[in-house]
């Protein structure tokens, strides 16, 4: 009874347009009072219940810390790096846009932020130096999705967050992926590059490297001291955010004397409003998903998935095949949310691992982020760039495909998820 008016006045308010974060708050309050089994009250307690978690305080301080070392000249110097490193090939100012998103993807723990820190300075230079401009915008929206898959990562945060699973470990399990996927996606902007005669401008010298790596120590500073300091076990993911802030705001301020105190409030707004808007998804999402796991439904839907098939194969390429729909019309918080308890019961049956799942869940979402309508790194390319979706989505189809490819070897063959966090 309460599922079903759940999920039809779910449906009813998304048909309507009305956000789908409250829509989610809204019919879950009105089944419970429908239904009559539970006191109202019991939606704010769960729903504050929900955030009140010391890994949640991870997403605010990771999406301050981007911002912090993005005002205060990081980015920049990784991009010089990334260039002496890779320029020199076809089309080197794309690959390039790859590397200096792998780089600064160790830092943010945020796509978004991956994408328009790095994209404000490659996009403009790709243009002038020639590049269609979709292209440039399609590459960049490629490599920042790597932002949620290299560690750390907000998505991976709430993974474990939601399933009990070591965020360290799930961290990673992502390092290895993220490398795999930076590399194909290089792969093909070469590839794509040479049928378009993009040249490169840049000489590969180990003077250059270095020159450029000494500029940019402090920046990849911060990539191993959060790294480092994680899976060594020296601070947990939210005090390696904090960590993260700090070294970012002394980085910014002492160091590369980039970062103005003036700037400081307004990062710390944005960064606030960003992170009030993805708790308010869980929260709200946390009483739907009580409210579904009272009725069962979960382990309904997953026993009907494993009722389809008993193929270990065809399981894991309808839960792919799952994941990437979702992932192309649902925000990414909301995506895990409402799935990840239905997948897990699915685990035992096919006998994976949930440190694999985890990597498999954040790279199918990743996908979602370079696909119309909600793809946000789709959308924030296209914003610097100043191209129409579509165009970029065609753009992007090349990256798109190399990625699923990816995705699949992600879910076949374990030991690229599972080989470091078995070192833990």
């Amino acid at each position: 009874m309460m599922g079903t008016i759940l999920i039809l006045f779910l449906v009813v308010m998304f048909l309507i347009n009305i956000p789908l974060s409250v829509s989610i708050a809204g019919s879950s309050i009105i089944a419970i009072a429908v239904s009559g089994k539970f006191p109202l009250l019991m939606v704010v307690q769960r729903m504050v219940n929900a955030v009140d978690s010391f890994p949640l305080m991870a997403v605010p301080l990771f999406m301050l810390a981007g911002a912090l070392m993005d005002s205060g000249g990081i980015s920049r110097r990784i991009v010089n790096f990334a260039d002496s490193l890779v320029g020199w090939l076809s089309g080197g100012l794309a690959a390039v846009s790859v590397v200096a998103s792998m780089f600064f993807a160790g830092i943010s723990g945020s796509a978004a932020a991956d994408t328009a820190a790095v994209g404000a300075l490659l996009i403009p230079a790709m243009k002038e130096k020639g590049y269609k401009s979709e292209f440039a915008a399609a590459v960049q929206a490629a490599g920042g999705s790597i932002g949620v898959i290299i560690p750390p990562s907000i998505p991976m945060i709430i993974y474990g967050f939601i399933t009990g699973t070591s965020i360290v470990k799930l961290f990673a399990g992502g390092i290895l992926a993220g490398i795999l996927i930076g590399f194909s996606l290089i792969a093909v902007s070469v590839g794509v590059s040479k049928k378009n005669g993009y040249g490169n401008d840049v000489k590969f010298t180990f003077r250059n490297i270095w020159k450029t790596f000494k500029e940019a120590v402090w920046a990849l500073g911060a990539t191993v001291i959060i790294l480092g300091g994680i899976l060594g076990g020296i601070f947990t993911a939210t005090e390696a955010a904090a960590v993260a802030v700090v070294y970012g705001f002394l980085v910014g301020k002492f160091v590369y004397k980039e970062l103005k105190l003036g700037d400081i409030p307004k990062l710390m707004l944005d960064s606030a409003v960003l992170a009030s808007i993805i708790l308010f998804i869980i929260s709200s999402a946390s009483i739907f998903g009580w409210i579904l796991t009272m009725e069962n439904i979960p382990q309904l839907i997953g026993n009907f998935i494993v009722n389809v098939t008993g193929n270990k194969v065809v399981l894991l390429l309808l839960i792919n095949a799952m994941l990437l729909i979702a992932g192309t019309f649902m925000e990414t918080t909301v995506s895990l949310i409402l799935l990840v308890p239905i997948i897990m019961p699915i685990l035992p049956v096919i006998g994976m691992d949930p440190i694999q799942m985890g990597v498999v869940v954040v790279t199918n979402l990743a996908i979602g982020m370079l696909t119309p309508p909600l793809g946000i790194c789709l959308i924030v390319s296209a914003g610097i760039s100043k191209d129409s979706i579509a165009g970029v989505s065609k753009a992007v189809l090349p990256f798109l495909l190399m990625t699923i490819i990816d995705l699949l070897i992600l879910t076949f063959w374990p030991p690229v998820t599972t080989f470091l966090p078995g070192l833990l």
